[in-house]
């Protein structure tokens, strides 16, 4: 509640701007909707409140977009019911419910919450048209279907309309900006990253909370891409540099895990030649991290490139394992080298970049029926409880709990539980900034508009001030859309002076979002340590395939950035991190079978007898390590691929190479299968 307090009476300039933004475009949405005589122009409110959670120039055009398109399906969805089912009122409810299910399950199936946002408003549009035609049924008839449904969507565009305006024309703030911060700050986290990993005395504790960080900020980036390509000309050259980056980033990841655990783990494999390999790294590492200069970074990975590179061509490897080491040097060069310029590209358009696409959501469809399942539930004992009191009030207990329902989904259970009760404590302010406060002034103010701005202004502004800060977001959630709802703001006053609907809504809104709360507690999902056999399990169908494409690596690296993201946040409440290192370890062996069969193809063709069967035991050596388990089938297949190339190829650095690649892949996931059978046993 300090936090609360402080944003309300000791605002950052940030927030002033944002709330000052938000009245006006709430202001402008109310206004125009009332000069269209729509005929809940408090709807187009909700719309302008929810399309400010994140006031960005970008953010805001692709949320109108969504908004947009998801009310009109919404809207087209609702009138199909309805001419169709009307006379059927238990089976069109039915019908909606799993209308509502159906919409909230593919939900689950985006990352971007204004993707998700798109799926919200078309089951709420579709829910709102069918319950106010089904309360006031004798008043049905197809003009009146298609005129409420007609009211609906207009209230929906004028308010996403006017935030979209409001966006750009008062204090314009742009993705862009944000996008390079995050993109500066996830550069600099992974330099420290690789520098930690490289240090002798760095901690576990301190290598898995600067992967968290990363992982975190990876987020933020992914989601904010998408939006950077609404803002100019260069905005889809942005998009496409923040993906490349992002790509970049978790390559490196996992390419230095392999130093990193070879100095922990398998010290007596380091030979002079890597111990002075794994100190020119650091070297350069640290001086790139001290410095915030591009072209001096940039100048200092050139020459270790060159300085490894000419290491690798005149001097002969000891071992067939250094010379593997010395190549994946090469490859941390060549990332590194890449990430620099997809920043570059953040601020000047780089069309060698122009390709990079976007990372992939992971689609769980388990964990689409548990969101889509709770989302129809809610729905469920909201139309039961309608039905069996008739009070048109409680129709707010179907409504604003499917909404929420829809957009909480993501949020970790633990974390849930605090955001609902901060709703509900929203929703209370709400009722009691209603009764003593708006409903009095409004009933002196002669239904003007002038005096209805500027009377729900001041509770506006003190709710968006507590919107702009993500910490009390959920108390500024709950009360700027519960207090529309329950003023009615329109051009005829004289329905919202009812004290008794009043109560009554902002009762059936806490007891809508009170059920909500219990809803997500006794159905919590899956349980983590299934999630996490699901992705690996998905991990292992793409790693038998993955030869199978023209860009393998480009189609890896999308697939596994967003089960990176998964399985970091579902191992950050265990000690040992096993499964964080065995889905790092996941993300390196589809870059290590790249590299196999792009060596295999130059010096033996791709006639290999061996090299299909090596890529089937690589991913079932790698599903056993999930599970905690290890055979020999792998390390069989790996001298029978080598045999094969041995007889095709007389004398090769490359193919030494691919032996130290052998003897790594093996340790690696000898290792990975220990720490996760610990883990179990533990």
């Amino acid at each position: 509640m300090n936090v609360v307090w402080r944003n309300l009476f000791f605002p950052k300039k940030q927030a002033v701007i944002f709330a000052l933004k938000g009245v006006i475009a709430m202001a402008m949405a109310l206004t125009v909707a009332m000069l269209l005589n729509l005929d809940r122009p408090y709807w187009a409110l909700v719309s302008a409140i929810f399309l400010q959670l994140r006031p960005e120039s970008g953010l805001v055009i692709e949320k109108a977009i969504c908004q947009i398109i998801g009310t009109v399906i919404g809207g087209l969805f609702g009138i199909l019911l309805l001419t169709q089912l009307m006379p059927y009122p238990y089976l069109a409810l039915g019908t909606l419910a799993i209308w509502l299910g159906l919409n909230s399950a593919l939900s689950a199936m985006v990352r971007q919450a204004n993707f998700v946002y798109a799926f919200a408003m078309a089951a709420v549009t579709a829910e709102i048209i069918v319950l106010l035609v089904m309360a006031n049924p004798s008043a049905v008839s197809s003009l009146a279907v298609f005129d409420i449904a007609q009211a609906r969507v207009s209230e929906i565009v004028v308010g996403s309309i006017c935030a979209g305006l409001v966006s750009h024309l008062f204090w314009p703030v742009q993705i862009k900006d944000s996008l390079q911060n995050q993109a500066r700050s996830v550069i600099n986290q992974t330099l420290n990253y690789l520098v930690t990993e490289l240090d002798h005395n760095g901690s576990h504790d301190k290598r898995h909370q600067q992967i968290d960080g990363i992982m975190t900020t990876l987020g933020v980036i992914n989601e904010d891409s998408s939006a950077v390509r609404y803002e100019g000309p260069k905005g889809p050259g942005r998009s496409r540099a923040a993906n490349q980056l992002a790509q970049k980033v978790l390559s490196l990841l996992a390419l230095i895990q392999i130093f990193g655990r070879l100095q922990r783990n398998h010290a007596q494999l380091i030979s002079p030649a890597l111990a002075q390999l794994l100190n020119s790294l650091q070297v350069v590492f640290a001086r790139i991290t001290e410095s915030n200069d591009y072209e001096y970074c940039a100048e200092q990975i050139k020459a270790l490139r060159k300085a490894l590179t000419e290491e690798r061509t005149n001097n002969v490897c000891e071992t067939p394992f250094d010379s593997h080491m010395f190549n994946v040097g090469l490859d941390i060069a060549a990332d590194l080298t890449i990430l620099l310029r997809a920043y570059r590209a953040l601020e000047e358009r780089d069309k060698t970049l122009l390709n990079a696409p976007s990372m992939l959501t992971y689609r769980d469809p388990l964990a689409g029926i548990i969101v889509g399942f709770r989302t129809t539930l809610v729905f469920l004992i909201g139309a039961f409880i309608w039905i069996s009191t008739g009070s048109s009030a409680a129709l707010m207990i179907m409504i604003l709990p499917v909404i929420f329902s829809i957009m909480l989904a993501r949020i970790p259970l633990a974390i849930l539980r605090v955001v609902i009760k901060r709703l509900l404590m929203g929703v209370v302010a709400a009722c009691i900034v209603t009764i003593f406060y708006a409903l009095n002034l409004l009933a002196q103010s002669g239904g003007q508009l002038e005096i209805l701005l500027l009377v729900l202004a001041g509770p506006y502004f003190l709710g968006l001030l507590l919107l702009a800060d993500r910490e009390t977001l959920p108390y500024g959630l709950g009360f700027c859309i519960p207090f529309s709802i329950l003023v009615r703001p329109s051009t005829d006053m004289s329905l919202a002076f009812s004290i008794d609907y009043t109560l009554s809504a902002g009762m059936a809104i806490f007891a809508g979002v009170s059920i909500l709360f219990w809803i997500f507690h006794l159905f919590t999902g899956p349980s983590v340590r299934l999630l996490v056999h699901r992705v690996f399990k998905a991990t292992y169908e793409d790693l038998r395939e993955i030869g199978e494409h023209e860009t393998p690596a480009i189609w890896y690296n999308r697939r596994m950035s967003d089960r990176l993201l998964r399985l970091v946040n579902y191992d950050q409440g265990s000690h040992s991190r096993a499964i964080t290192d065995l889905a790092l370890t996941a993300l390196n062996l589809g870059h290590a079978t790249v590299r196999l069969r792009s060596i295999c193809e130059n010096v033996a063709g791709k006639d290999l007898k061996y090299l299909k069967q090596w890529q089937l035991s690589l991913a079932d050596a790698f599903l056993l390590a999930s599970k905690g388990k290890t055979d020999d089938k792998l390390k069989r297949n790996s001298d029978l691929l080598y045999q094969e190339l041995e007889s095709k190829v007389n004398e090769s650095t490359q193919v030494e190479a691919i032996q130290g690649m052998f003897i790594r892949i093996n340790l690696t996931l000898e290792r990975s299968a220990d720490q996760i059978s610990n883990q179990s046993t533990g």
